[in-house]
């Protein structure tokens, strides 16, 4: 009989081993039988602790944020729109850390507080630069959301395999050749389905903009 003690199953331990093989297996295939495997405990063990996969998704999803979170400080010299850019930079490389991590992120709610006293900041930053409460939740989901959705495709179209390497679903320049009657759509290509970094970059710039011009705060 085997003296080795395993570490006991709580639900940090279950979230951690998900996120693991979330880069193995992508979501569609994280099962909670594929994550007791790993666990090498029966799938109804996994029960006592989330009522199903959408609760599991949620505390990974907290898991994330708070992995994000860790060692970061506030800079309280930020503007405004500096601190939009720092906080939705900082979401896309976390969801960029994950196989499939802006699909498991977006639709989840945090299982605890650990984002209050950030959230808290955010929007004591942008009330203090005149934004109203609503104005300043209104602002902060318009950019998150951006990020969210930008990361979704960007996974979309560049997805990880199992591997850790990167398949490119688009040629840019077959597209190109089947479109050439089309220069314009043709030529857009190379902006739509190459340097992400950059169209993000302008995305973002341009919900902060926006942001700013739609509340006379800029």
């Amino acid at each position: 009989m085997s003296t080795e003690r395993r570490a006991p199953l709580d639900r940090h331990r279950v979230a951690d081993t998900a996120l693991r093989l979330l880069n193995e297996v992508g979501l569609d295939g994280l099962t909670l039988r594929a994550i007791a495997k790993e666990l090498d405990v029966k799938a109804p063990a996994l029960y006592w602790h989330f009522k199903d996969k959408q609760a599991l998704l949620d505390e990974m999803a907290s898991e994330m944020y708070r992995r994000m979170l860790a060692g970061t400080e506030l800079d309280p010299a930020d503007t405004w729109q500096e601190r939009l850019l720092k906080a939705n930079r900082g979401l896309r490389a976390a969801l960029l850390g994950y196989r499939d991590g802006a699909r498991v992120f977006s639709g989840t709610r945090f299982t605890g507080i650990d984002h209050a006293p950030a959230l808290e900041a955010n929007l004591r930053l942008l009330t203090d630069a005149g934004f109203t409460l609503a104005q300043a939740v209104d602002a902060g989901r318009a950019a998150n959301s951006y990020t969210i959705g930008f990361v979704v495709e960007e996974q979309g179209m560049r997805p990880l395999r199992g591997d850790g390497e990167v398949r490119e679903r688009v040629d840019v320049g077959e597209r190109a050749r089947r479109m050439a009657g089309f220069p314009l759509a043709a030529a857009a290509g190379e902006l739509l389905f190459d340097d992400y970094d950059r169209q993000f970059e302008e995305g973002l710039a341009v919900v902060v903009a926006g942001i700013g011009a739609r509340y006379g705060t800029g």
